[in-house]
């Protein structure tokens, strides 16, 4: 498709819609939404595949709050077919036109046929990259660069934890941790999902039941973890606090198993004088080129075969529902996809 050809764009379109927090049940599916208009430097992208995420679960919850009603999901893949006025240079190649295929980060907007987004919110994404996977790559791929090249670069000798360790992310950091030299320790709930995990280079794992500071101490000459990446939060916040070696780092990047409470600084010292960060996948893409930049790091790696995506469930648009409750239920590896 060429700029110059000319696209049809309905003005309703299937959507998910939320009108107020809670369960799975909040989403509904309708027929019926307005098309959205690309403002100034946005584009309006036709959406092939919406990536699901932990994010999209705190928001319908109300744990990050939103305006209401809104149509849920962060990322997406699809093709411009119009431009809003005044866009940026918002790809690697130059400013977007319509015709070209995106990958794009935006807050809730992708459950749906169309999505307005900001240029500089999507990233021209090769063709040889399969639906599925580049509408899980903006999300999970960068959330994964992030954590192992950016709040704790990981290196040769390194010993990180990764709670979570056969889901979405933790299958990408796994391989991306390995890739920098690193061992990894991952925490899992089965045996199926350990032997993924191990598939996907794990060096150890260990069941929830078991995961404990002792235990990390023995894995590791007694000396504990350079860093430990905890996507689970409350449940296993202490833990992996306490399972890192002096001066070490504690990188909470989610909360599946609810929000962690207030804690007195005072812990940080107590566990060794560690650090704590709770980072956003929007802090981590602010600089200048850096959303673009981390893309094109994933993307490499897609290419030469270091990284592979698991798609773990592919569902129609229509059952949102279904693939909520299945990855909050942890009956999911890998990443989930909706199809509009």
């Amino acid at each position: 498709m060429s700029s110059s050809q000319t696209v049809t764009i309905p003005n309703t379109m299937h959507a998910i819609r939320v009108s107020h927090t809670g369960g799975a049940d909040v989403l509904e599916y309708k027929d019926d939404v307005p098309v959205p208009q690309p403002g100034p430097g946005e584009v309006l992208v036709k959406i092939d595949a919406a990536g699901v995420n932990y994010i999209d679960t705190y928001f319908r919850e109300g744990i990050y709050p939103t305006d209401m009603p809104y149509t849920p999901g962060v990322e997406g893949v699809g093709r411009v077919v119009a431009k809003g006025e005044d866009n940026g240079d918002a790809s690697s190649s130059g400013e977007l036109s319509v015709g070209d295929r995106v990958a794009f980060y935006n807050t809730n907007c992708s459950y749906a046929d169309y999505a307005a987004v900001p240029a500089s919110a999507a990233v021209a994404i090769e063709e040889t990259i399969d639906d599925p996977t580049a509408a899980s790559l903006m999300t999970q791929g960068i959330t994964a660069h992030y954590l192992s090249d950016g709040c704790y670069s990981l290196g040769e000798g390194d010993t990180c934890v990764i709670t979570a360790g056969s889901g979405g992310v933790g299958l990408l950091l796994t391989q991306m941790a390995k890739a920098r030299g690193a061992t990894v320790i991952s925490i899992t709930s089965t045996e199926e999902k350990a032997q993924l995990s191990r598939d996907n280079g794990a060096d150890y794992t260990i069941n929830y039941d078991d995961y404990s500071p002792e235990k990390i101490r023995e894995l590791t000459d007694g000396r504990g973890a350079d860093v430990v990446y905890d996507g689970v939060g409350k449940t296993t916040f202490d833990t992996s606090i306490h399972s890192l070696r002096p001066t070490g780092t504690m990188v909470l990047f989610g909360a599946a198993s609810g929000p962690v409470p207030p804690i007195d600084p005072q812990l940080l010292n107590e566990a060794g004088s560690v650090f704590l960060t709770r980072p956003s996948i929007k802090d981590w893409t602010s600089r200048p080129g850096e959303l673009q930049s981390r893309v094109q790091a994933v993307v490499g790696m897609v290419a030469n075969g270091s990284v592979k995506f698991r798609i773990g469930g592919t569902f129609p648009l229509s059952e949102a529902r279904t693939a909520h409750e299945q990855l909050q239920a942890r009956k999911t590896t890998g990443s989930l996809v909706l199809i509009p």
